[in-house]
């Protein structure tokens, strides 16, 4: 990485501070997903579904579910109390899941999701005691999955079907939607 990028991305996760979600903060989580994901919005940054999916990622019930799931988390990311990102982890057993990552469309490419992804990390493993970090992404979203390989995830062959027909998941514009399994060894601390 060119030292400037580098300087930027290191400057950008210096001033962010990490808090885990309460209920309060579902109306602005969904907001998020949906701005990072969904519409033409999500077209500001490089993570948009928008040419595979319509209709939303995410909903309160979901996000509510995941801020109070009793073997998970919602880290939120701030710089000076704007909500720049957030994820999702969940314990399970010596794995943590990592999902509803997302970095609002004008922070991206600048480091934000990168210091989003080591606090994950550094949460499941010195927290939790996880020795690995697995998630699923969208198979078709190889510049998606390029960066998560770039970040030290390995690609398993796992897949599973794409939930047609559950619109809680959004209105798939193919037909060969599937999820991909990747995984991450974490150092425990």
């Amino acid at each position: 990485m060119p030292e400037t990028t580098r300087e930027a991305a290191e400057t950008a996760a210096d001033r962010l501070t990490f808090r885990p979600a309460t209920t309060a903060d579902v109306a602005a989580l969904v907001e998020l997903v949906e701005s990072a994901y969904r519409g033409d919005s999500s077209r500001a940054g490089w993570t948009t579904e928008a040419d595979l999916l319509e209709g939303q990622r995410t909903d309160v019930e979901g996000v509510t579910a995941a801020v109070t799931h009793p073997d998970g988390v919602v880290l939120l990311a701030e710089r000076d109390g704007e909500l720049l990102a957030c994820c999702q982890l969940e314990r399970r057993g010596e794995q943590a899941y990592f999902g509803m990552f997302s970095v609002r469309p004008g922070r991206q490419g600048g480091g934000v999701g990168r210091a989003v992804l080591g606090e994950a990390e550094r949460f499941a493993a010195g927290e939790w005691g996880a020795a690995e970090l697995e998630m699923t992404v969208i198979e078709q979203r190889a510049d998606l999955i390029a960066w998560y390989e770039r970040r030290g995830f390995h690609r398993t062959g796992v897949y599973s079907p794409f939930p047609y027909g559950d619109e809680r998941f959004g209105i798939p514009l193919r037909s060969d939607l599937r999820f991909e399994k990747l995984v991450k060894a974490l150092t425990v601390r």
